[in-house]
Order: C-alpha cells, then structure tokens, then sequence
C-alpha cells in the first residue's frame, strides 16, 4: 500500500529473547534467511498479516519504528527536505531500501521503497 504504513519494527536489547517471546505470545515465525544477529525478519506465514515486520536491537524499549511506504525512496527524501524536514542516506538490504527522516517538527519516522518482487 504506497504511502500507508509498510513496515515496522520493535527495538529490543536481546534480539534472542525477544524472539522467544514474540514467538510465544503471537505465534511468530522468522526468516531465517533475511534474519541476522541485529535483526530478525517475521517470515509471512508467522505474521498473520500485513505489513512487514521485524525485530531489531537496540536500546529503546519503548520504541517502535513505523516504515512508510513509498515507490521511490529518493524523490520521497528529496520532498521531505523541500518541506523543511531532513533525510537520512538510505540504506539498501534485501527487503528493500529504508530510510529514517524527519518532519519539520523534528518528529522521526521511516521510508521503505520494498525491493522488486515485494511490492503489494
């Protein structure tokens, strides 16, 4: 869905434990092969439903990031600066590219233009 939520992620200390637990309270299942130490990809069939999801590490526990989708990521940067906020480089992976910006106000959010194949 171009410019409706398309991807998400929950920031945890422990990427391990977090699985565990996720697994056992959703029923969760990973993609072992878009998954790492930092990341685990919720595989399709273990996310029940849209959007694209995963578990990331880091060290706010209150925190979730909400990826827009967009079909392309750069133009949608180059807007975001003409309307006073800022972008950050894009960073390209096997989902896609995905990028953490800024509105005007300084509110963070994320920008996933999904890889070929991908797209809804």
């Amino acid at each position: 869905m171009l410019n409706g939520l398309g991807y998400f992620t929950l920031e945890t200390p422990d990427v391990p434990k977090a699985r565990a637990f996720y697994s056992a309270l959703f029923g969760w299942t990973w993609d072992e092969a878009s998954s790492m130490s930092t990341y685990a990809h919720i595989s399709p069939e273990g996310r029940h439903a849209a959007p694209a999801s995963g578990i990331v590490k880091g060290e706010k526990k209150d925190f979730s990031n909400l990826y827009f989708q967009v079909a392309d990521i750069d133009a949608a940067c180059a807007r975001v600066g003409e309307l006073g906020g800022r972008a950050a480089i894009p960073a390209e992976s096997a989902s896609g590219k995905s990028v953490t910006v800024c509105d005007d106000q300084g509110v963070s959010f994320g920008l996933w233009q999904p890889a070929e194949g991908m797209e809804d």
